[in-house]
């Protein structure tokens, strides 16, 4: 098991309390997707296969939405709550346990649209590791059919290689909740560590560990460009309302 899928394993029971109100932001980062898919001539009845689907934060919102979702994560932890997810809101998904380097291991059919939100792309740690999971990936998108994913802003970052994020402080019934991560950079690698800190009627303090490479759009963009894509678009949260910038690369 690589660090990846035990980052996202350990993450997963306490994944929804990094939102304020984890099942808001569901419907709220669907609507700005379905905003998205329609601009670029989707509407519901698209089929969609969220590569990353962690604990179902997009894919159980496009669902509610009427989509027809399929969901994949390497993390089985995540899987499983996302499965425990949907069943709790009534919507229906196909969940695997999938590596998005190596789709085709597990799905034979191609999808409308793609996904793999959250800044999933960057945990491959080079360019090679980044082009295979790019490739397969691709591989598994009909053609004139989409990828959306989002990214951090890592050519801001890495001007300033910051050592920590700012932290969100969420108000509790008893008290409230701190979340922030630290990051020790090797020059364009860097570990992060999650805190998630309850300060409620006890102190609970939890610290997960994983690491991402700083990929720049140039990369990325060339990278879906040289794996059959046709045109590579680049928007902003002032743009689209969400909180990293969001790349769609159409087949």
């Amino acid at each position: 098991m690589n660090i990846t899928q035990t980052f996202y394993d350990n993450l997963a029971a306490h994944y929804d309390k990094l939102f304020l109100d984890w099942e808001a932001a569901t419907y709220e980062q669907a609507t700005i997707l379905h905003k998205l898919f329609v601009n670029n001539g989707f509407d519901n009845t698209a089929h969609i296969l969220d590569c990353a689907c962690g604990i179902g934060t997009q894919a159980i919102g496009l669902a509610r939405l009427g989509y027809c979702v399929t969901a994949s994560d390497i993390s089985n932890g995540a899987v499983m709550e996302a499965k425990a997810r949907a069943k709790n809101t009534d919507v229906k998904i196909r969940f695997e346990n999938a590596d998005f380097c190596d789709l085709s291991k597990t799905f034979t059919e191609q999808f409308d649209i793609v996904i793999a939100m959250d800044n999933a792309l960057p945990h491959m740690l080079s360019n090679e590791d980044l082009e295979r999971a790019i490739k397969s990936i691709t591989k598994q998108i009909k053609e004139n059919g989409i990828f959306v994913g989002s990214i951090r802003d890592y050519d801001a970052l890495l001007k300033d290689k910051p050592p920590y994020s700012a932290p969100y402080i969420h108000k509790t019934d008893k008290g409230q909740r701190v979340s922030f991560q630290t990051w020790d950079w090797n020059e364009d690698c860097y570990k992060l560590v999650q805190y998630i800190i309850d300060d409620n009627e006890l102190l609970k303090i939890n610290k997960f560990e994983c690491e991402y490479r700083a990929t720049k759009r140039e990369e990325i963009t060339s990278l879906f460009i040289n794996s059959g894509c046709k045109n590579v678009l680049w928007l902003f949260p002032k743009q689209t309302e969400f909180y990293q910038p969001i790349i769609i690369a159409r087949k």
